[in-house]
């Protein structure tokens, strides 16, 4: 399978899955704008999602990931199919668990977590009864994400990229249809979310069958692969639940500070992931199975080989994303979501964070390439170390920039943050001769910032000033901001194609 054709696969399910989640945020900001009940709400989602990271895309997958291609390369599908089995029944089980703690838990979770709802019981206690709808969706999703791993390892990319796009389908039509019957309607978005990882899970598991690998229900706490993905999993989710710490801190701050901040930094969130997920996620996913492979063949010349291209691929498409997604921060903000009750200055206050997370995307992006590299070699604890430094980085560039910019200064040190997390594994890489750059960087990097430029003039010539996009209908926003950005693709490809730049320089073939 060529790779640069595996990350188009997923990042065109990606892209479906992304415009889905837009029109669910649409709907979100124009019906419930950014105030009281989109905070507690997302307050409410950000808890469980949080452990998601930690027990499904999270520490899980990096521990269960690389030994599952082990299995498949080395050992055979009987052994695989037990490994399966087993790792599934004991998540299963934990995350279960889990699941009735956090309901039963929800307001000393929202007491720790959002103290600063403390002082309003309103909002509190309604914070509550959503935590309390929203917390098994943990419990599906943990299982989905180990169905899309076991999915990958067997390149079948575009189910598990596309999986995410029936969450989406299930907040809106509750959002649209349910709202009515919930009082207050925000909770009619809490069941979307349950509902929605019950539709994931059960997509994904026609496909699991043809491979034939659906789990069973089989414990078995003497199998030694079952006790692998456990002694590495737990590195791995002190690692993970550091940076989840760190959003779990911001979360906290964001509590104290004026009404509309935490769904603020919410809206310019979803904007930053949206190329974060279209380039870092697919690369990442493509990438964590041959760089298994090739470490299982001890074949460290093509390992690092690969991470070159996936570093040259980031360079190429990350870099523009990120100047794109600033020099184009109110008109797209303003097209996406300025109607109803997301007013004036919800734009301005969601710019300021997009801006502040624009300057992290690189990092956030390169992250996602550079641990798989640690990740494939089933080493966790180099990037657990360095989670801790980025945890503190992190926090006390929270304490400086809180004060003087408010919600913006939280946007800017998860940001920087993941910039020095990148520069660090970066370092590491290196520093262990994991990753060796191949030739031809510097004038690479010399043709890149030649089409940076001429995109950034097209881009500044043919936006205007933020002002003349608060007025026309969505159809004049919309179909100017198809145009500017039509111009600076075109511009930036343009140039690159005129330095000598092709598509096929970019193919490369999977580890097989």
């Amino acid at each position: 399978m060529n790779l640069l054709r595996a990350m188009a696969n997923v990042s065109s399910m990606t892209l479906i899955s992304r415009i889905t989640g837009y029109l669910r945020d649409v709907i979100i900001a124009r019906s419930y704008g950014a105030g009281l009940y989109t905070d507690a709400f997302l307050v409410a989602f950000r808890i469980p999602n949080l452990l998601r990271r930690l027990f499904a895309e999270g520490a899980f997958t990096q521990a269960f990931a690389p030994i599952l291609g082990e299995y498949k390369n080395r050992l055979g599908f009987d052994a695989t199919r037990d490994l399966v089995d087993h790792v599934t029944t004991l998540l299963a089980i934990i995350v279960f668990i889990v699941s009735v703690i956090g309901v039963l838990a929800a307001p000393v979770i929202i007491y720790v977590s959002a103290y600063g709802f403390v002082d309003e019981p309103g909002k509190f206690n309604l914070t509550v009864q959503l935590l309390r709808i929203i917390f098994p969706y943990i419990f599906f999703i943990s299982l989905v994400s180990l169905a899309a791993g076991i999915l990958n390892m067997h390149s079948h990319f575009k189910v598990p990229a596309f999986t995410p796009v029936l969450l989406n389908l299930s907040f809106i039509a509750f959002a649209l249809l349910g709202a009515p019957y919930f009082d207050p309607p925000v909770k009619a978005l809490a069941w979307g979310v349950f509902f929605g990882g019950v539709l994931q899970l059960a997509f994904q598991v026609p496909f699991l069958r043809r491979i034939g690998l659906l789990p069973r229900f089989r414990i078995d706490l003497k199998d030694a692969g079952v006790w692998r993905v456990l002694k590495l999993m737990g590195p791995a989710v002190f690692g993970v639940s550091i940076s989840q710490i760190s959003l779990l801190i911001n979360t906290l701050f964001a509590s104290f500070l004026p009404h509309g901040s935490v769904s603020w930094l919410y809206y310019a969130e979803r904007l930053m992931e949206f190329p974060s997920a279209l380039l870092g996620v697919a690369l990442g996913t493509v990438l964590l199975p041959s760089l298994a492979k090739h470490y299982a063949d001890r074949d460290s010349a093509r390992y690092s080989e690969l991470l070159d291209w996936g570093l040259r691929l980031a360079v190429i498409l990350t870099v523009p994303a990120a100047l794109a997604l600033a020099l184009l921060s109110a008109p797209l903000i303003t097209t996406l979501y300025h109607y109803g009750a997301f007013g004036v200055e919800d734009v301005w206050m969601t710019r300021q964070a997009l801006l502040a997370y624009s300057l992290g995307l690189i990092g956030m992006i390169l992250v996602k390439i550079l641990a798989p590299g640690f990740y494939a070699r089933q080493n966790i604890k180099t990037p657990v170390k360095i989670a801790l430094v980025t945890l503190a980085v992190t926090q006390a560039m929270n304490l400086v920039f809180i004060w003087p910019l408010q919600h913006a200064g939280l946007a800017l040190a998860i940001g920087l943050g993941a910039c020095t997390n990148a520069g660090l594994l970066y370092y590491k890489l290196r520093k262990h001769n994991i990753y060796r750059p191949q030739p031809g960087w510097g004038i690479y990097a010399v043709k890149v910032s030649v089409a940076l430029i001429a995109m950034s003039i097209a881009l500044w010539f043919s936006t205007g000033s933020d002002q003349s996009w608060l007025g026309g209908t969505a159809l004049e926003r919309g179909l100017r901001l198809s145009g500017v950005v039509a111009l600076g693709a075109a511009t930036y490809l343009g140039t690159l194609v005129l330095l000598g730049f092709r598509p096929r320089d970019f193919l490369r073939r999977a580890a097989e």
